[in-house]
């Protein structure tokens, strides 16, 4: 094998390491939680406002009643996929305990989302929709920082 062939292939075989290191494989390092629970943030987000949509548009619930309910079925997505793929080190042995401090800060959550989605729609006059953009943005933060630093650490 010539020096350009090896280069190559140490070149593959760092790259697969990488991913499986981002990707795969658990781990305590927080920059990769974070990027983890970004990519499960936006799963949950996609549950979140594709039932507000549903729910207000074709449904005809009042957005307030829909962002709580959508609010809650994305927290539920959340869990689920944070604890399995993002978060390998728990602090509270009892799973029902670590998710109802799981859902207590989403609890939380939920009532920052209410009063953002509030305020950016009836004082901003913003749609929406867009208020939900805004408030997902700071909900993200509270909720990885908060849950990293309860039940993670």
């Amino acid at each position: 094998m010539n020096f350009r062939n090896s280069l190559a292939a140490s070149s593959v075989e760092t790259c697969v390491d990488v991913f499986e290191k981002i990707f795969r494989q658990q781990t305590d390092n927080t920059l990769i939680q974070l990027f983890r629970y970004t990519f499960v943030g936006g799963g949950a987000f996609v549950v979140d406002v594709g039932s507000l949509f549903i729910f207000t548009e074709y449904l005809g619930i009042h957005y307030l009643t829909s962002a709580a309910v959508a609010f809650i079925l994305g927290l539920m997505t959340n869990y689920l996929l944070s604890v399995s793929w993002v978060f390998n080190r728990r602090t509270i042995g009892s799973r029902w305990a670590e998710f109802g401090i799981f859902a207590l800060i989403g609890l939380i959550g939920l009532g920052l989302n209410e009063a953002l989605i509030w305020s950016c729609t009836e004082y901003l006059g913003l749609h929406y929709l867009m208020s939900k953009i805004i408030s997902t943005a700071l909900i993200y933060i509270w909720n990885f920082s908060a849950r990293k630093a309860v039940l993670f650490r």
